[in-house]
């Protein structure tokens, strides 16, 4: 009878997407990192609920990410007759996302929801721009609710309030830091976790606040520049329930900064525990600060508690522009070394890199890409565009000195240009060094170096994360972070003030671009294959087979005919006397079994570019030069190299 007694409360919690150059949301089949905010405020709200002042309603939670779920507005509002109250918020909101937050909220607005806001867009531009900017304004006008601030320690009396309809137009939380220590650990789980590629990986924000004062840096004017963390007990416990649960075994620690977690020896420890003790092999990857590889004891027990890999804030090699942003933590001198301290652990390095401070130009930027793949030799990269954030330093000096910055806040997302720049004053002459700097870092050449220095244990991560990074930046165009598997649209979803497109014109647009998708997905696939049967581990009579055959047919080992092979064999024996020279009947039986052990002599790039030649003939509709018998043996070719790259792709995944 009480709960009947109860009013029933719709809570949707969203998670806004963006809008692409064209207008469209921007959705995906599959996405790749799940949303650590929305997992927090799950996490809140499910504790709550049976807690005053919140044990009087009776609570439906929707979690939606709008990366891979689509938002049925009109379900939404239509879901106001099966309840007394629908809530909609919108959580973690980053400035990119806002002109989508804001259309959501403006329709949520005139079906007559109640509405709340808050992440960074707002906290940061309310915590850094004197008065109220005017895009906040307007919703407030329209009666959204802002939140500024962490909510840990106030989320029941917000939900309270919005359950009672006595929301106030502001919260401001952004001086009551929340104590972490025993707040609940945000899980994913669930049926969005299934619109995810890697259903059993999660996120966990060990800590949050960062030390240092870098000026395009949104987090430590909004979370703080004081560190505050959560306890290892709890993150242990929360690890241990999702792996018997769910059978989660990774994690990215979302800490801006994991190294000055106070914490971190506990929570290795902990972590050390469960894999040494409880057998639950538990794997991690943070982001760390330049000089975390100093700190003693770290970096071998990063490696012990599972640590597979560190993001690190590198930004740039050019010391002029890390004195201009203020990172005085950086020195251009200690990256090699911190590399090498992560590398000889069997930690994969990925550094996030900046493109447009005040000392780039084009020349630079060439410059500093060759000393970065040559010399500071990382294991992958990440590329960014200056962006002046809302809550950033840089932004709130760029606004006391009128200089300009782009007022579409959907372009705010480190990967359009956004402010000018002297030494970059063609527009678009900075987006195409952006674009360029993926080229270089995720060349062939470059991707080769550095599988093959990799440590074995870190072979598999470094080549699947290859595939997907390039993909997603050069096929696709987007930031591997913020793209997915096969992008999903709608001709009607599209920005408020933009008229949808003639259906004649959408469709044939949307046919080009799978064409294009599937295209460039096919040349990758060709280059990672022989990337893949260049770089992969060989077994010493293999290697030295090898080289001889190369010598005998000029490298091109692939066109090598039987009788070559068995040469090879015998030259080889010189240098290793127990290797058995196969007969003829065995080499052509090994050489044209597609299921027969492949021995790696079709090794050549000339297989990608012959079909890149191809591709070229196609394209000038210059069909009589096709060269079809060569096409179908170098198809039977690719076809057996593909099986055999698919046999070692599935050993990885069960290993």
């Amino acid at each position: 009878t009480g709960d009947a007694m109860k009013s029933r409360i719709q809570l949707y919690l969203i998670k806004p997407s963006s809008y692409d150059d064209d207008g469209y949301i921007v959705r995906y089949f599959r996405g790749v990192l799940p949303s650590n905010t929305l997992a927090c405020l799950a996490s809140l709200t499910r504790a709550a609920c049976d807690r005053e002042p919140l044990d009087q309603f009776e609570f439906t939670i929707r979690e939606i990410d709008e990366a891979v779920m689509k938002v049925d507005t009109r379900r939404i509002c239509r879901s106001s007759t099966k309840a007394e109250r629908v809530i909609v918020c919108l959580v973690g909101v980053q400035t990119h996302q806002y002109p989508r937050a804001s259309d959501l909220a403006k329709e949520f607005r005139r079906a007559g929801l109640t509405v709340m806001i808050g992440g960074f867009h707002v906290s940061g531009q309310l915590a850094m721009t004197p008065g109220i900017a005017p895009e906040i304004q307007e919703l407030l006008d329209l009666g959204v609710t802002v939140v500024k601030g962490e909510v840990e320690e106030t989320w029941a009396e917000l939900l309270a309030d919005a359950a009672r309809g006595r929301l106030a137009p502001l919260y401001d939380y952004a001086d009551r830091k929340p104590d972490l220590g025993d707040a609940p650990i945000p899980l994913q789980g669930g049926p969005i976790m299934k619109r995810f590629v890697a259903s059993k990986h999660g996120t966990i924000d060990c800590g949050r606040g960062c030390p240092f004062e870098c000026s395009f840096c949104t987090i430590i004017n909004v979370q703080g520049r004081k560190m505050r963390f959560r306890s290892p007990v709890l993150i242990a416990e929360a690890i241990r329930e999702n792996y018997r649960r769910k059978g989660m075994t990774f994690y990215f620690f979302t800490d801006d900064n994991f190294a000055r977690n106070q914490a971190w020896n506990e929570i290795f420890d902990a972590l050390i525990e469960l894999r040494e003790n409880e057998q639950i092999p538990v794997e991690f990857m943070m982001q760390v600060d330049v000089l975390s590889y100093r700190i003693k004891g770290f970096v071998e027990k990063a490696r012990r508690a599972g640590c597979s890999n560190v993001f690190i804030g590198m930004e740039s090699i050019n010391d002029d522009n890390l004195k201009a942003a203020k990172k005085r933590q950086n020195h251009v001198e200690d990256y090699r070394n911190l590399i090498d301290a992560y590398r000889s652990a069997e930690i994969a390095t990925h550094v996030g890199y900046i493109l447009g401070f005040p000392f780039d130009s084009p020349e630079s930027i060439r410059r500093d890409l060759r000393k970065l793949t040559h010399e500071v030799r990382p294991d992958m990269a990440s590329f960014f565009i200056l962006t002046p954030l809302p809550g950033s330093r840089d932004h709130w000096e760029m606004h006391r000195e009128n200089r300009y910055m782009d007022p579409d806040y959907n372009k705010y997302d480190s990967q359009h240009e956004t402010m000018n720049h002297p030494y970059f004053p063609e527009k678009g002459s900075l987006l195409a060094a952006y674009r360029n700097a993926w080229l270089t870092f995720y060349s062939y050449e470059n991707m080769s170096r550095i599988l093959r220095r990799a440590p074995q244990r870190n072979y598999w991560n470094l080549f699947g994360n290859f595939f997907w990074y390039k993909s997603a930046a050069v096929i696709e165009k987007r930031h591997p972070m913020m793209a997915g598997l096969l992008r999903l649209k709608g001709r009607l979803r599209v920005r408020a003030g933009i008229e949808p497109r003639p259906r004649r014109f959408y469709y044939a647009n949307r046919v080009r671009e799978l064409g294009r998708l599937v295209a460039g997905s096919f040349q990758l696939l060709l280059e990672m294959q022989l990337l893949w049967l260049e770089t992969r581990s060989k077994s010493p009579a293999e290697q030295r087979v090898l080289e001889e055959l190369r010598q005998l047919r000029s490298g091109e080992a692939f066109k090598a005919r039987v009788a070559e092979i068995q040469t090879a064999y015998r030259r080889a024996r010189a240098t290793l006397p127990e290797l058995a020279v196969p007969s003829r009947v065995r080499l052509f039986c090994r050489k044209w079994n597609p299921f027969s052990s492949f021995s790696g002599f079709y090794l050549s790039q000339d297989v990608l570019r012959f079909w890149e030649d191809c591709l070229q003939t196609l394209k000038k509709r210059r069909f009589s030069d096709l060269p079809l018998r060569t096409m179908m043996s170098r198809f039977l070719l690719d076809l057996r190299l593909s099986i055999h790259f698919a046999t070692a792709w599935l050993k990885r995944l069960d290993a």
